[in-house]
């Protein structure tokens, strides 16, 4: 019998391909088994998560990280319309954008967000952020079952 556990899903919203490509390589040598799946909007993300389409079969993430501003769909309408369906209200998001804006920080915290964190451009502290938060909601935080 296997005592594996299946590898976590990560979802990442984000539109800024250059930030992809480096949370995607922050989380390559993760001390805990993990999948990342992006999504390049919000359009993406909402698609993703209720599995239309193409994304029948996708796996259900067990975190959401989320940019908030993205075109077609920004991070604010994004994240209203995960905590308002009782299918995906359960998701831990966390909030992961450049914005320090004291009204995006207390608009997502009034949507329900579980974590806001404010991207660095500095390069090793990013990649410390994104481990940080691995680390917490991967290792540390007990995450309900998925769907």
């Amino acid at each position: 019998m296997s005592t594996e556990r299946p590898p976590k899903t990560i979802l990442l919203v984000d539109d800024n391909m250059g930030d992809v490509r480096l949370i995607q390589e922050a989380l390559k040598d993760s001390t805990y088994a993990c999948e990342v799946a992006v999504a390049r909007d919000g359009v993406e993300a909402m698609a993703y998560l209720r599995r239309e389409g193409e994304l029948g079969q996708a796996p259900f993430p067990d975190l959401i990280l989320l940019d908030l501003n993205m075109p077609r769909k920004d991070g604010r309408e994004v994240l209203a319309e995960i905590k308002a369906d009782p299918k995906l209200r359960h998701i831990p998001v966390v909030v992961l954008s450049t914005s320090r804006s004291e009204e995006d920080i207390q608009r997502s915290y009034e949507l329900q967000v579980n974590c806001y964190i404010s991207k660095s451009r500095n390069v090793a502290q990013l990649f410390k952020i994104v481990r940080g938060i691995e680390a917490f909601w991967l290792g540390i935080a007990t995450l309900p079952s998925t769907l």
